[in-house]
């Protein structure tokens, strides 16, 4: 799946950038924001260079953050369209984007948005419970089975900040992929 992706095609744009300072399942909409190379989202309850994922935190408070900031792509919302009705940033995503298949980037990917920042790929979102509180049935509607009974999270990625810089809505996503052998995506 991986080796038919050709970088030069894969160029996408940012429709919405969210956070929230506190831990809450959905973020508000924002103007612009500030990604912080190994720290996140300034002003994101998620911020900073130890996990911050509270179920991660009671595990072990000391692990590196890999989930500095959470991308999905707007065609998951259109896709589960006729059930449920989910906006940018309610989902919990700082970052919303259309154009680029997410899911099907291999880790490692580095993703250059707006003029300056860099995020590398570390994972998929493992989504858990809360999403079915957000809307019942969610849940069931962004996780999958492929044709070997593989599951398949359809909730966005998760990565890494490794340069700064601002972004907002309007702002071009370029791709550029890690050295073959790709690696799937795994949940981080």
């Amino acid at each position: 799946m991986f080796d038919e992706i050709n970088e030069s095609s894969i160029i996408g744009t940012v429709i919405a950038v969210s956070l929230s300072k506190e831990h809450t399942f959905s973020k508000e909409n924002q103007k612009m924001i500030k990604l912080v190379k190994g720290f996140g989202v300034e002003g994101d309850a998620h911020f900073g260079s130890t996990v911050k994922h509270r179920s991660r935190v009671a595990q072990n408070p000391n692990q590196p953050n890999l989930r500095q900031v959470h991308l999905i792509q707007n065609e998951l919302f259109e896709e589960i369209a006729d059930r449920f009705t989910v906006k940018p940033g309610q989902m919990g995503e700082n970052i919303t984007t259309v154009g680029i298949n997410l899911l099907e980037l291999p880790t490692d990917t580095k993703l250059i948005i707006g003029e300056s920042a860099i995020i590398k790929v570390t994972g998929l979102r493992n989504p858990c419970a809360q999403i079915d509180n957000f809307k019942q049935g969610l849940l069931k509607a962004v996780l999958d089975k492929d044709s070997d009974g593989n599951l398949i999270r359809k909730a966005g990625i998760m990565g890494v900040i490794l340069k700064s810089g601002e972004v907002k809505p309007g702002d071009t996503i370029r791709v550029e992929l890690p050295p073959k052998p790709f690696k799937k995506l795994e949940r981080v």
